[in-house]
């Protein structure tokens, strides 16, 4: 049997789909649904809205970082004991890698997962015109199955009926429902955009709310009937990302998870954990020292320079690191764990603030973002995650700088320009830390040969 799916698309970026997908799945799980969630694309903030509502981690599928096959894999192993997946859109709903490419879309991944489609549309500034948007999306792509809009910011009830009745009668697209223009259904943002639930005292509130909100002008039994009506997964072969059978657990890797460090893929998590890993779940702000019973490291991305202060402050902390670093523990930093992990972080006033040290350099926070997009890198070096010559696919997205040095960068970005990219560094080579985001669903080894680092370094006594 197909699990009832899915998909929430948008117009554009900004229109509302993180709120109101946040809120139907609210309003699932009120039902007593075990509702799983997804984001389409590399975010990282969004999906935190959305595991606060379900009470299940929200998962990202990318159909550029991801093949078809490893998607559906990570998509039906994450699905195997819920009742329905909701997945969110990324950007507008035809939005891929570039204007006339499908890769990385969320119409790719819709048409992937034979998920219906339900568009999102910001109406505030628009009556008749609606319909000729909702005509223009169904027809673009006859193959997807767009079931049907939902408005948002609309301002009265003959708004409402006004622009309802358009899109219906001139693009046969149905409405499923609205949200009113209020401001405070709208979730704060900052540079990286949403505030992160783990940071916002108020969520809890603020979504239940968003829940009633939508049960009140949202027809959620419309959606899931539609989210019913699919066809079976298309069949791929079982066992390429996730080994044939359970494993023994090998190693304990700590994992840096609080306020600055929650930017991490979940099924980055449940890989590791498959391969044999049990995760520790640390905070370089509030604990006083690195646990001394692991084998490993993975720090994450965030907004350590918003804690810049604090995180130096926790000298204790840092140093145990650095001992572990000295000792050849395998530690893996992406963005934000790149930036704690160097000499310090320098914020946006100017203010320097001392971190770990364990890579030369400052990282300078920028008036403007710095590098956002995909990437194809070609590995170096050995790493604890990846041998020479490997291609990678990831994503950049960060506001700092900090200089790189040929003699130990970790990658070559190919593209979408050629640049150098991280580092390796380390007695054995046993830090790896660059801004570059991966997948560790987008090639096979990653999780396994991580694990396998940390247990190699145990074996041989943690010298």
């Amino acid at each position: 049997m197909s699990i009832p799916r899915l998909v929430i698309g948008g117009t554009s970026s900004g229109v509302g789909k993180t709120t109101i997908t946040a809120g139907l799945i609210a309003a699932l799980t009120e039902r007593g649904l075990r509702v799983q969630p997804f984001k389409c694309g590399p975010d990282y903030i969004d999906p935190s809205y959305h595991s606060l509502a379900a009470g299940l981690p929200c998962r990202n599928l990318d159909s550029w970082m991801l093949s078809q096959e490893s998607l559906i894999e990570l998509f039906t192993h994450a699905t195997r004991e819920t009742n329905i997946a909701v997945v969110e859109g990324v950007m507008g709903l035809y939005d891929g890698r570039n204007g006339l490419e499908s890769a990385g879309s969320t119409a790719e991944i819709a048409r992937w997962l034979r998920a219906p489609v339900i568009l999102v549309m910001n109406v505030a500034k628009m009556s008749g015109s609606a319909a000729a948007v909702a005509l223009g999306y169904r027809q673009l792509d006859p193959e997807l199955n767009l079931a049907g809009v939902i408005l948002n910011n609309v301002g009265s009830s003959s708004h409402l009926r006004w622009v309802t009745e358009a899109v219906e009668k001139k693009s046969g697209v149905s409405v499923l429902g609205y949200l009113p223009k209020k401001a405070e259904m709208r979730i704060p943002e900052r540079h990286l955009g949403l505030v992160p639930t783990a940071e916002t005292g108020e969520v809890s509130e603020y979504m239940e709310r968003l829940r009633e909100q939508i049960e009140s002008t949202v027809d959620v039994a419309t959606i899931l009937r539609l989210a019913g009506m699919t066809e079976p997964l298309p069949q791929v072969a079982e066992g390429k990302l996730f080994p044939p059978k359970a494993k023994t657990v090998q190693v304990s890797i700590a994992v840096a998870q609080d306020e600055a460090f929650s930017f991490y893929y979940q099924d980055n998590l449940d890989l590791l954990a498959a391969w044999g890993a049990e995760l520790r779940f640390i905070s370089p702000l509030h604990d006083a020292n690195l646990p001394s019973d692991i084998q490993g490291v993975y720090f994450g991305g965030g907004f350590p320079e918003m804690y810049a202060d604090e995180l130096e402050a926790n000298s204790g902390f840092r140093r145990t690191l650095v001992d572990a670093a000295e000792a050849g523990m395998p530690i893996y930093a992406e963005c934000g764990g790149l930036m704690y992990i160097s000499q310090g972080i320098i914020d946006f006033e100017g203010g320097k603030h001392a971190m770990v040290g364990l890579i030369p350099g400052w990282a300078e926070m920028q008036k403007k973002l710095a590098r956002m997009g995909y990437a194809v890198a070609e590995t170096l070096q050995n790493s604890i995650l990846a041998q020479k010559g490997e291609r990678l696919r990831g994503h950049l997205f960060h506001w700092s700088k900090l200089p790189r040095l040929a003699e130990t960068a970790a990658y070559r970005i190919l593209e979408p320009e050629e640049q150098l990219e991280g580092f390796i560094l380390g007695p054995k080579s046993n830090i790896l830390a660059s801004y570059l985001h991966l997948h560790f669903g987008s090639k096979s080894s990653l999780a396994k040969r991580f694990v396998e680092s940390c247990a190699q370094w145990a074996s041989r006594g943690r010298t």
